[in-house]
C-alpha cells in the first residue's frame, strides 16, 4: 500500500509543479542508497529502523516511478503530430473510426475518431491523438464507422469558469472540430464485442424509452448506464441544487448489485462457486466497458474485484487498501486523471468518507433507528461522510453547496437498490418478452416517480442552495489571487489537511473507547 501511495504522491507531485530531472535523479540516488545500505542481508531479525529506511527507499523510488510517468503523459501530448494542425487557416481532409459511443444531444452529436489519417498534397499520414468532431443530430453516426471528415482543426477553449482544454486532455483530446463536412466510407468496423455490447444498450434503452416516460426515463438511464443525455438541463439542476446528482453515476452500488445477481444466477444454474466467481469478474469488466468505464465504476469494478478475490481466497480484505490500489491501477494508465478529472476526484474521495467518517457518524447518530427496511441511520451516516470529503472539491469546482442533501438523501438512496434491481429485471425482460416488461413497467415508472417527486419537491425550497462564488465578502477572503468558482487552490490544501487531521483524532478516539471498553 505504501509504494502505490508512493507512486499516487509522485504524481500529485508532478501535477502541482515543474520537478527538474536533476531533482528526480537525486530521489532516484537516494532510494537506492537507502535500500543498499539498510537492506536486512542475511538477518533474520533486522531492527524495525532497518526496515522503515528500507521501505522509505522504495517510497522514494516510486515516488520518481510517479513524477516520470506523469511527465512521459504531458510530453506525449506536447509532441503529437494532430496538435500541429490546430489553428490552421485551411481545411484538413482527416479519414478515421469512430473509436466510441457517439454522444448524442439534442441538436448535435459528438464523435471521437482515434488516430486519424490525415491527407496532404504529398502523402497520406496517420496522425497519433484523438479528434472530437460535432455534427448536427441528423444524420446519426455510430460506433465503427469509417468517416471522412473535412474542416478545420481548433485547440479546444478555455471558458470562463470551466477549463474545457483540460477536461478533453484527459481523454487524450487535443483537437476538435466544429460541424464538417461528413462522408461515411464504411460501417461496423469496431470491435465486435462492444458492438454486441453496444447493441445490447440501445436495445435495453429503446425498450425503455417506449415504456417510460420522460423525466423518469432519464433517470432510468443514468442509473444503469451512466448516460445523462436524456436528462435534460432543468432536471440537471434540479439534481445539483439537492445534492443528488450522484446517483446519475455508476457506483459502487450498482457494481455491488450486479454482482450480487450475476452470483445467484449462476449458482441457481448449478454452476460451481469457483465458475460463478469467474463468470462474475468477466461480466462486470464487460459492464464497465459497456458503459464507457467511467472512473466512478472503474474504481467500483477494481475494488470490487479485490473484495471478491479476497473472499474467494478465504483472505482478510481492507476496504482502505482496495481505494488505494483501485487509484494506483487507473492512474498507472492515465495519470492525468489526478489533476483533471474531477469525477475520478469525488468518486475516490467519497469512498473514503464512508470507510473513515462512517463508523464515527453511526456513533453519534446511534438514537436514530435502523431497520433493515429502511436504514435510516446507515443511510444518514454515509451521505454525510461522503459529502464531507467531497465537500472542498464541489466548492472548488463549483462553487455550489446543497444544505439539503442529507435529507433528500435519506428518502432517496435506500430505495436504490431496490430500483436498481427492478430497472434490470424490467429492461431485459423488455428486451426477451415485450409484454412481460409492458406489465414491469407499472412498478419501474412509479418507483423512479418517487425519486423525481423528492428531487422536485426539496428543489423548490428557497435558500438550500448557495452559491459561494455570487457571495462577494467570501470571494474577497478566499481569492488570495487565482480563483477557481471563488475559491484559491491553497484553501483546498489547507481545508483536506484539516479534514484529515480531524478524521485521524476521531478514528483514534474510536480506537481508544474500543480499547477502554
Amino acid at each position: 500500500m505504501w509504494l502505490c501511495l508512493s507512486f499516487i504522491i509522485g504524481i500529485f507531485i508532478s501535477s502541482t509543479v515543474s520537478i527538474p530531472q536533476l531533482l528526480m535523479l537525486g530521489f532516484l540516488i537516494l532510494g537506492i542508497l537507502l535500500i543498499s545500505v539498510f537492506w536486512p542481508f542475511g538477518k533474520l531479525r533486522a531492527s524495525t529502523r532497518r526496515k522503515q529506511l528500507t521501505v522509505i527507499g522504495f517510497c522514494l523510488i516510486f515516488i520518481v516511478i510517479g513524477i516520470w510517468r506523469h511527465q512521459s503523459a504531458e510530453l506525449r501530448i506536447l509532441n503529437s503530430e494532430l496538435r500541429k494542425f490546430n489553428d490552421l487557416d485551411n481545411e484538413i481532409s482527416l479519414t478515421g473510426i469512430v473509436s466510441t459511443e457517439p454522444s448524442i444531444g439534442e441538436k448535435s452529436i459528438k464523435l471521437i475518431i482515434d488516430n486519424p489519417k490525415a491527407e496532404t498534397k504529398e502523402d497520406s499520414v496517420v496522425l497519433d491523438g484523438k479528434v472530437l468532431v460535432t455534427s448536427p443530430r441528423y444524420p446519426e453516426y455510430k460506433y465503427g464507422d469509417k468517416l471522412k471528415v473535412i474542416g478545420k482543426l481548433e485547440t479546444p477553449q478555455i471558458f470562463e469558469g470551466f477549463n474545457y482544454r483540460d477536461y478533453l486532455k484527459k481523454d487524450g483530446i487535443y483537437s476538435v472540430m466544429y460541424f464538417p463536412e461528413i462522408k461515411i466510407l464504411a460501417r461496423g468496423l469496431g470491435n465486435p464485442l462492444m458492438n454486441t455490447l453496444l447493441s445490447f444498450k440501445n436495445k435495453f434503452k429503446e425498450a425503455s424509452q417506449i415504456l417510460i416516460s420522460p423525466p423518469q426515463e432519464g433517470i432510468l438511464e443514468a442509473l444503469v448506464f451512466g448516460d445523462e443525455e436524456n436528462i435534460s438541463k432543468e432536471w440537471k439542476d434540479k439534481l445539483n441544487l439537492t445534492g443528488t446528482r450522484h446517483i446519475t453515476a455508476v457506483s459502487g452500488m450498482n457494481i455491488t448489485i450486479l454482482c450480487f445477481l450475476i452470483l445467484s444466477f449462476a449458482l441457481n444454474l448449478g454452476l460451481w462457486r469457483s465458475q460463478a466467481f469467474y463468470l462474475s469478474i468477466f461480466l462486470i469488466i464487460i459492464y464497465i466497458l459497456m458503459i464507457g468505464a467511467p472512473a466512478s465504476a472503474v474504481r467500483a469494478g477494481i475494488m470490487g474485484s479485490i473484495l471478491m478475490i479476497a473472499q474467494y481466497f478465504g483472505r482478510l480484505s481492507a476496504a482502505s487498501r482496495a481505494v488505494v490500489f483501485a487509484a494506483f491501477i487507473m492512474l498507472i494508465f492515465n495519470p492525468l486523471l489526478l489533476r483533471l478529472d474531477v469525477g475520478f476526484q469525488l468518486s475516490f474521495l467519497a469512498i473514503l468518507g464512508i470507510i473513515y467518517l462512517q463508523p464515527i457518524f453511526s456513533e453519534f447518530l446511534k438514537k436514530i433507528p435502523n431497520p433493515n427496511i429502511f436504514p435510516i441511520r446507515t443511510t444518514l451516516s454515509a451521505t454525510l461522510s461522503a459529502q464531507i470529503f467531497a465537500l472542498p472539491i464541489l466548492v472548488y469546482n463549483f462553487g455550489q453547496i446543497s444544505l439539503i442533501s442529507p435529507i433528500a438523501n435519506v428518502l432517496i438512496v435506500p430505495f436504490l437498490a431496490f430500483l436498481t434491481i427492478l430497472i434490470f429485471t424490467f429492461g431485459i425482460t423488455a428486451i426477451i418478452f415485450f409484454p412481460l416488461g409492458f406489465l414491469l413497467s407499472l412498478p419501474t415508472w412509479l418507483s423512479l416517480a418517487y425519486v423525481t417527486k423528492i428531487v422536485d419537491f426539496f428543489s423548490k425550497i428557497p435558500f438550500m442552495s448557495l452559491m459561494l462564488k455570487n457571495i462577494h465578502p467570501v470571494r474577497n477572503i478566499l481569492t488570495l489571487g487565482g480563483i477557481s468558482n471563488g475559491v484559491h487552490w491553497l484553501w483546498l490544501l489547507i481545508f483536506y489537511l484539516i479534514l484529515i487531521f480531524f478524521t485521524w483524532r476521531l478514528n483514534e478516539k474510536q480506537k481508544l473507547k474500543f480499547l477502554n471498553y
